[in-house]
C-alpha cells in the first residue's frame, strides 16, 4: 500500500475518533482509540515505537517514542493543543528524519473541525 492511501484511511480514521470523541480528552484516548480504528481496519499499527539517536556511532535512547507508525511506513503524530507551534511541525520532521521514514501526519484533536488540525509533512 502506498503512503498517499494509507495517510487517506489515518485521516478517516482520525474523523472517525473525533467525531466520537469531540475535541477536549488527553492526546493518550485520541492514541487508543486510533489504534482500534486503524487496527480495526485491518492495517498493521505499532504504537509507542522507540526512536534512538545515533551519535558517535552508537545507538542512544534518549525517549522519544512515535505515537503510531501505520504499515511501517507513515509516522502519526497526535497532540490535544490549542494551537499547534512550530515545534510541534519540527518534531515531526525531527522523527522522518531519524527514523528514515519518508512521511508523517501531524494530527491535533484539539479542534472543533479535525480538517483544520491535520498536517502532513514530507521528509
Amino acid at each position: 500500500m502506498e503512503a498517499g492511501q494509507i495517510t487517506e484511511r489515518v485521516i478517516g480514521a482520525s474523523m472517525k475518533v473525533h467525531s466520537a470523541l469531540g475535541p477536549g480528552l488527553l492526546e493518550s484516548a485520541y492514541q487508543a482509540c486510533l489504534f482500534r480504528e486503524m487496527g480495526k481496519q485491518g492495517l498493521s499499527v505499532k504504537s509507542e515505537i522507540v526512536l534512538p539517536v545515533v551519535y558517535d556511532g552508537e545507538i542512544i535512547d534518549v525517549g522519544y517514542r512515535l505515537d503510531l507508525l501505520i504499515e511501517d511506513q507513515v509516522i502519526i503524530e497526535l497532540k490535544a493543543v490549542d494551537k499547534v507551534l512550530p515545534i510541534h511541525e519540527a518534531q515531526l520532521i525531527t522523527y522522518l528524519k531519524l527514523s528514515g521514514k519518508k512521511v508523517g501526519l501531524l494530527i491535533n484533536f484539539n479542534v472543533l473541525r479535525l480538517k483544520d488540525g491535520i498536517t502532513r509533512r514530507v521528509n
